[in-house]
C-alpha cells in the first residue's frame, strides 16, 4: 500500500464515536485590588464624618421628654463616630494612600447618606438610626473587600465598627419602640 493508497480506503472519519464536550467556563471575578479597598474605606470614613456631623447636630437640636438620655447618648455616638472616622483614614493612610484634603472632597466620597429634614424628635432619631444600619451594612461589604485582599487589620477593625453601628441602632430601636 502506498502512501496516496490510504486516504481512499478509510473513508470513514476516525473520530467518529468521540462526543464533543464543551464547558462553558463560570466567569470568575476579578479579586480586588488594595486601591478598591482604599476607596471603599475612603468611602465608609467619609459617611462615618457624616454621622458624626449629623449625631452632634442632633445632640445640640433635639428636645422631648427623653431629652437627657438621647444628649447623652449622642455624645457618645458624636465621639465614637470622630474616633471611628479618624481609624478608618489611618487604615487608608496604612495602605499608602490619601485621603480626601477637604469637606468637599470626603462629601464626594459619600453615598447613601440620609440627612435630617425635620426637627421633630422621632423623625431625626430615626434618619440616623436608618444610617447608623446602613453605615454597619456597608462595611460589612468593605470587610469582605478586606478579607478578598488579605488586609485582616483591616477585617479586625471592621468588625469592631460593624459591632458598634448594630449596637447602637440597637440602643435607639429600644427608645423610639416608647
Amino acid at each position: 500500500m502506498t502512501y496516496s493508497d490510504s486516504f481512499t480506503e478509510n473513508t470513514t472519519p476516525l473520530m467518529e464515536n468521540v462526543e464533543l464536550t464543551v464547558q462553558q467556563e463560570s466567569e470568575v471575578e476579578p479579586k480586588p485590588t488594595v486601591e478598591e479597598l482604599s476607596s471603599k474605606l475612603i468611602g465608609l470614613a467619609s459617611y462615618t464624618h457624616q454621622m458624626y456631623i449629623q449625631s452632634h447636630l442632633i445632640h445640640l437640636n433635639v428636645e422631648g421628654p427623653l431629652f437627657l438620655s438621647i444628649h447623652e447618648f449622642l455624645k457618645d455616638q458624636y465621639e465614637l463616630h470622630i474616633k471611628q472616622f479618624d481609624s478608618l483614614s489611618e487604615l487608608v493612610r496604612s495602605l499608602d494612600y490619601f485621603m480626601p484634603m477637604c469637606a468637599k472632597g470626603l462629601q464626594q466620597s459619600c453615598n447613601d447618606f440620609k440627612n435630617v429634614k425635620t426637627y421633630e424628635m422621632r423623625d431625626m432619631l430615626t434618619t440616623y438610626l436608618n444610617n447608623l444600619d446602613n453605615g454597619g451594612m456597608t462595611a460589612k461589604e468593605v470587610l469582605h473587600v478586606a478579607k478578598e485582599v488579605d488586609a485582616p487589620d483591616v477585617e479586625n477593625y471592621l468588625a469592631e465598627y460593624i459591632g458598634d453601628s448594630f449596637k447602637s441602632a440597637w440602643f435607639l430601636k429600644a427608645t423610639l419602640r416608647c
